[in-house]
């Protein structure tokens, strides 16, 4: 089992990511005054000593800690480290995102620190610091305290010789010459109290988070929820299910951090740092080879034709004959990163895309995240070596895309590299519908007065028939996302959709269901049985476990009058996800015969 010591924003994050699993863990905080909902978990309230902690650990049967404490928690996390060590449990340190120290900021290490020519002072560091700034009062420095308003909060503040003048409730703003803060990271509000400081004119003293002293060797460290999912798939595999896996995104940005690195410092690590567009850093995996480096596609458990490809990066600098820039200009500065596609890496060769026909098919997230993780080695010394030219290929990457959606989209040559999170969650819905989006989008800007929606090639290649004019671009697979796909084409402002479906999707679209995988609907032989009473079809369907089989069960006489049926329940489910467009069903037979209203 997996033990959480949270309380925090932090915490409420790991609660998040380990209730994806479905599986029991315990969840630690010493006060329990979280409000915070576990569906799996086990919630542990009070604070634990080391002997306690071990206890707690042989009881529930613990392999695994997540310390997603306060980062001034000191004492909680030198405890943990201590009984970690001694059971030889991994430990999994969930730290905070923080942004750059500003040096406009007064920055100090401990309490006892703090300036003393100033009158008065807004400590917003908690209740538990009210004893260690006492001693500013005895200097005439008046000291106003912002805490909670709890009731255990005031009692506390109260104990530790504050009165009720000294004592104001988060998010109160007072009159003081300087504010007080605790270098508490962006979860923690720190930017937020920083500019409220700033807009009120207040000088700002930060005292500076401890710095980690935790060097064991089974301690490993993370700073958002996709990161610490990966450190939980690694330590302890059999917790989740189903493995996440990395983007075509990621792994060309690691690979190019890594060739970056050798090209400007010439190192050569095994593992290499990356940005993800939500904030937090993950380590990825990396080789190198002549004059390159790459990343293995790794998807998890998400079935991707895609898993274990290399993607290389190659990074070439120019000499700029003695000119240099400033690449600080823009965080995201093309003059510094020129981004190109190589080998195995597709063209767009349609509109609807980030980038016009012509340019290579690596699409606008990737893009940024190669250029800002690149932005973090390079330096003012440099700027003459700029710019930068990045080179993505994939071996085999012509072939693999043959299996992809990427033909149909009007990629040619190879894969995309694409990727908005820089996560794959195993078998998303998300990622399914996302490229259900860029289809229709795609079929859209095609220009085409139709656009037809299937399940799959077969309902396809029958439907084709009825449209020869349309282009391959107005042809989208929809899978089971029947209700998302629509309300997509609505979006977009499509004027004219088909829908194609077969009878075992379609009896399940009839019943109100828009998502017809098996794990959201079933089929309902009661339902199917009323439709074949209005179409006055004297059917048994006892013995019927597959809907298909009603082509032969149904007399001949009766196929149109049940399908008119069937559709017309469909169009009463589709039609308002399409409330501004003309839609077309139709029904599909095993061997092709199509039945429409």
């Amino acid at each position: 089992m997996i033990l959480v010591f949270g309380g925090t924003t932090e915490g409420r994050k790991a609660v998040g990511v380990l209730e994806e699993a479905g599986n029991t863990y315990c969840y630690s905080t010493k006060t329990g005054e979280q409000d915070i909902t576990l569906h799996h978990g086990i919630r542990l309230d009070g604070a634990m000593d080391a002997e306690a902690m071990r206890m707690c650990c042989r009881q529930h049967e613990i392999r695994l800690m997540v310390d997603a404490a306060h980062p001034f928690a000191t004492q909680l996390h030198q405890t943990i480290t201590e009984v970690a060590s001694d059971m030889q449990i991994p430990v999994i340190r969930y730290e905070r995102i923080y942004p750059p120290r500003d040096p406009s900021i007064t920055w100090i290490d401990d309490y006892s620190q703090v300036p003393t020519d100033i009158h008065s002072l807004l400590a917003t560091t908690g209740v538990q610091s009210i004893n260690k700034l006492k001693y500013l009062e005895t200097k005439g420095i008046k000291v106003i305290y912002r805490i909670l308003n709890r009731e255990s909060s005031i009692k506390l503040a109260h104990q530790q010789g504050a009165n009720d003048e000294q004592l104001c409730f988060y998010p109160q703003m007072v009159e003081a010459e300087a504010m007080l803060m605790k270098e508490s990271g962006e979860s923690g509000g720190f930017s937020e109290k920083v500019e409220e400081a700033k807009t009120q004119g207040i000088r700002i003293i930060a005292l500076k988070r401890p710095e980690s002293t935790q060097k064991e060797p089974s301690l490993f460290l993370c700073n958002g929820p996709f990161g610490l999912r990966r450190a939980i798939e690694k330590l302890l595999p059999e917790f989740y299910p189903l493995h996440s896996g990395l983007t075509t995104g990621t792994c060309a940005t690691a690979a190019s951090v890594a060739a970056t690195l050798q090209l400007l410092k010439h190192e050569t690590p095994n593992e290499v740092p990356v940005l993800l567009p939500n904030g937090e850093t993950i380590q990825v995996p990396v080789g190198y080879g002549d004059g390159y480096a790459y990343c293995i596609k790794e998807a998890g458990d998400d079935p991707d034709v895609t898993n274990g490809i290399e993607i290389r990066a190659k990074v070439s600098a120019a000499d700029l004959h003695g000119k240099t820039q400033n690449i600080y200009e823009s965080p995201l500065s093309s003059a510094a990163v020129k981004i190109e596609g190589g080998e195995g890496v597709g063209c767009f060769t349609l509109p609807g895309f980030d980038y016009p026909p012509g340019e290579a098919a690596i699409n606008k997230a990737p893009r940024q995240m190669i250029e800002q993780n690149l932005q973090s080695i390079l330096s003012p010394l440099t700027s003459h070596l700029l710019p930068l030219t990045v080179t993505i290929s994939v071996p085999d990457g012509e072939e693999i895309a043959k299996r992809t959606f990427n033909p149909r989209l009007g990629i040619e040559g190879g894969i995309s590299i694409i990727g908005v999170s820089g996560i794959v969650k195993p078998f998303s819905e998300e990622a399914f519908i996302d490229s259900i989006r860029k289809c229709m989008t795609v079929a859209k800007a095609s220009g085409s007065e139709r656009v037809v929606i299937n399940s799959g090639g077969k309902s396809e290649r029958f439907v084709k028939a009825l449209y020869p004019d349309l282009p391959q671009q107005a042809y989208v697979e929809y899978g089971n996302y029947i209700g998302e796909t629509m309300k997509i084409a609505d979006e977009l402002d499509i004027k004219n959709v088909t829908l194609g479906v077969m009878l075992g999707k379609a009896v399940k679209l009839a019943a109100g269901h828009l998502d017809t995988h098996s794990r959201k609907a079933t089929m309902d032989k009661e339902f199917i049985q009323q439709m074949l009473d209005e179409a006055d079809c004297m059917t048994d369907i006892s013995d019927m476990t597959l809907a298909r089989e009603l082509w032969t069960m149904i007399p001949q006489d009766k196929i149109d009058d049940f399908c008119h049926v069937v559709l017309q329940y469909c169009m009463n489910h589709c039609q308002p996800l399409l409330p501004h467009g003309q839609l077309t069903i139709l029904l599909i037979d095993d061997d092709g015969t199509i039945h429409s209203q």
